[in-house]
């Protein structure tokens, strides 16, 4: 596929920290022939510095600016590509504005429980320091109603292999003008 065969928007992916945008994003971008974009990847790469530090160093305000200008410019980069996000993308309006206008948002869906069981906790997330179960389900709750404002799909993602999630994601994007090549038998 060619960059001109690329639609005129990216397909970005949402959801909770660990819920699997990354990994499936990857995946995504590789069946479609798409560059693959991940926002704290790209902060990272701007900063030097882990989106744990800047958060540390900064505060979380400094980082939603920094992570809403880094979607700013990933959602207009030419060729679209596949784009994962921060897990608290969607808390500034103004970035879920953008990327319902300007994307296709596909929203992993998670529940605390899995997520749970995912998570390193290692210190590389911020927002998990002190009471880790009880954060992600306060977090889901006050997440899931901007998720669901912003997602053009919802693909449920607990206890799912990511095979099939990328497989669920193509069937889906294809819904909206996507050129999807077929699937290569393993």
């Amino acid at each position: 596929m060619t960059a001109a065969d690329h639609p005129v928007r990216p397909i970005v992916l949402v959801g909770m920290m660990a819920s699997g945008k990354t990994n499936v994003g990857k995946r995504l971008a590789a069946r479609l022939g798409w560059p693959f974009a991940d926002s704290d990847a790209e902060i990272v790469a701007r900063t030097g510095r882990t989106v744990a530090e800047v958060f540390a160093t900064d505060g979380e305000a400094a980082f939603r600016d920094l992570e809403a200008e880094v979607l700013v410019e990933l959602v207009h980069r030419r060729p679209v590509a596949v784009i994962a996000t921060g897990g608290g993308a969607v808390t500034r309006a103004a970035t879920r504005r953008l990327l319902h206008d300007e994307a296709i948002v596909v929203w992993l869906y998670a529940t605390a429980g899995p997520l749970a069981h995912r998570i390193k906790l290692d210190g590389s997330r911020p927002l998990l320091a002190d009471d880790p179960r009880g954060t992600l389900e306060r977090l889901c709750a006050e997440r899931d109603p901007l998720y669901r404002e912003v997602a053009h799909h919802v693909v449920a993602v607990d206890h799912v292999k990511r095979k099939i999630l990328t497989e669920q994601i193509l069937a889906l994007v294809a819904l909206d003008g996507v050129p999807v090549p077929e699937a290569v038998a393993p």
